[in-house]
């Protein structure tokens, strides 16, 4: 009979390797995640590529004429969302607000970009 068959049960080098991988991916999911910080200003670049700069520590309401509609762009408490839109499928309006560097809301049908920096 073949001694290396254990009837399915890990061996001792097997779970230590596992939960070394377990581990690392425990440790490289928390330094991305706390190490992103918080952004200092909101990007929106619609179809014509005008790019306007908003401070993310302001508040306030402003809509965009982009493409063949337009967008509500919301900045409150920090964080950035687009309230509504005359788009079919409303995917950037039901989008949750950002607030952390690299985060993106993207309107395609209106060619609205939403980006925080």
């Amino acid at each position: 009979m073949d001694d290396r068959r254990q009837g399915g049960k890990l061996k001792k080098g097997d779970l230590i390797l596992l939960l070394c991988i377990l581990a690392l991916s425990g440790v490289i999911w928390l330094a991305v995640h706390f190490l992103k910080g918080k952004g200092a200003t909101v990007v929106i670049t619609d179809a014509d590529h005008t790019r306007i700069t908003l401070p993310l520590d302001e508040d306030t309401e402003q809509r965009f004429y982009s493409g063949d509609g337009w967008n509500v762009v919301e900045i409150r408490d920090g964080r950035v969302r687009v309230t509504s839109a005359d788009c079919p499928e409303q995917i950037c309006v039901h989008h949750s607000p950002i607030d952390t560097t690299g985060e993106t809301i993207i309107c395609l049908p209106h060619k609205l970009t939403v980006e925080v920096q």
